[in-house]
């Protein structure tokens, strides 16, 4: 999984326009901003039995904020700087990698494109589909990948990962999609030109 993951990162950064980055100091900040960002809020796990732990996620946020490539790199610094920490093991850290921050970040990012292809463009579809509806689904996703990988590894059996892990899910949705849902708003409503996949003529000009 740990190889896979990194495949993925190496393909992000190798299609990333690095040049453009590279001379835009805000976007620096904002990055690496939004990296530390993730640490304490992926620091704060609850959970009854080890590797079952969970915690909110904020990618949809990051995937909005940073796009695909860059959300994916800073996301996995993020997880980085967890497991370094103590709060993540590096035994873990492939499936982290890949179940936890590559797949979750890359679907909520394609829903996005979908709700940016096929719904009508207004900002109200942009913060509560793409965003709010848009993080529930993606925590959704995580919990059931962890829950197969649980399953599959023999780590634990079926009922144990349902009595322990996925019964907490309803209670981590709506908490979620509020998070990610309040953090869009104010960034299009403050600072729109920091979100890279809003523009005010697709969502608000001519409406």
């Amino acid at each position: 999984m740990v190889i896979i993951g990194i495949l993925v990162l190496l393909g992000a950064a190798w299609s990333f326009d690095w040049r453009t980055w590279l001379g835009d100091k805000t976007r620096h900040h904002l990055c690496f901003g939004a990296a530390i960002a993730l640490v304490p809020l992926w620091m704060l796990q609850a959970g009854v039995k080890p590797g079952l732990e969970v915690h909110f996620l904020g990618l949809t946020t990051l995937a909005l904020l940073l796009g695909w490539r860059m959300g994916l790199m800073m996301s996995s610094l993020s997880l980085l700087l967890v497991t370094a920490f103590g709060f993540e093991s590096w035994s873990m850290l492939g499936p982290n990698l890949l179940l936890g921050v590559v797949i979750p970040l890359s679907a909520s990012y394609l829903l996005f494109l979908l709700t940016y292809s096929y719904l009508y463009r207004h900002l109200f579809v942009y913060i509560f589909v793409a965003g709010f509806f848009n993080a529930a689904l993606t925590i959704t996703l995580k919990t059931l990948l962890f829950s197969g990988f649980m399953v599959w590894s023999d780590q634990y059996s079926w009922q144990v990962v349902v009595d322990n892990y996925l019964s907490v899910l309803p209670l981590l949705l709506f908490p979620e999609a509020l998070l990610n849902g309040m953090a869009i708003t104010v960034l299009v409503l403050f600072k729109p030109e920091w979100v890279c996949t809003y523009r005010d003529r697709d969502y608000i000009i001519n409406k």
